[in-house]
């Protein structure tokens, strides 16, 4: 996609989108994968100030919470780009607290956002796999609740015609060359190196460069 200034992109999620970004101030990114995306397009846009970006992830939000404050925190933003990352949180709260969030239940809400969106907006819809990178021999059974719920991710993007960053492999490949701890410290939250292999991810996937992209 080619982006203008007058386009908004709009990116909701839990922590890994939320970054640290400060929420009394409508236009701080944090300082992940959202900052590093903003200002890559900001660099390719040499005469002009690129998109807007707006980032309203919040700090251990599940998929629920997004649809609480769907309508204000991107509906209202009449975005022409609409990015979710979502999931991690609704598996870790099953480990953490005993909060379950069942894989049907969790998927019919996002195919509902993503639905609602897509019918009022002509927005592009892009999803960001959850992933999980362990860091300790307690994370790798979260699996047995992450992948079906990653394959929920996944069916609800191709209903909706959502674009699909693949976060769950692009990390664990990366994992293979370095200790996981050095992409995800917590074997969740990513480290500015992990949020800027999610960037690049993003970028390849939804604003490829024009001498990358071949056209």
């Amino acid at each position: 996609m080619h982006f203008e200034g007058d386009d908004t992109l709009v990116f909701i999620g839990d922590s890994i989108t939320d970054a640290g970004r400060d929420r009394a101030d409508p236009t701080s990114l944090g300082e992940g994968y959202v900052h590093d995306i903003a200002r890559t397009l900001r660099e390719r846009a040499h005469d002009g100030p690129g998109p807007r970006v707006v980032n309203t992830g919040i700090n251990g939000h599940r998929v629920y919470d997004l649809e609480s404050r769907w309508s204000t925190d991107v509906m209202d933003h009449r975005p022409t780009v609409v990015t979710v990352k979502i999931g991690i949180n609704d598996t870790w709260r099953r480990y953490d607290r005993d909060l379950p969030s069942p894989v049907e239940e969790f998927e019919a809400c996002l195919d509902r956002l993503l639905a609602t969106t897509a019918r009022e907006l002509s927005a592009q819809l892009v999803v960001i796999t959850p992933f999980l990178l362990p860091v300790g021999p307690d994370q790798e059974r979260w699996f047995e609740d992450l992948s079906p719920r990653t394959d929920a991710v996944l069916r609800a993007a191709v209903h909706n015609g959502a674009r699909v960053v693949r976060a769950d492999l692009v990390l664990p490949r990366a994992a293979q060359e370095r200790e996981p701890a050095e992409l995800a410290p917590d074997g969740v939250h990513p480290s500015p190196l992990g949020h800027r292999l999610i960037a690049d991810a993003w970028l390849a996937e939804v604003a490829p460069a024009a001498s990358a992209a071949g056209r």
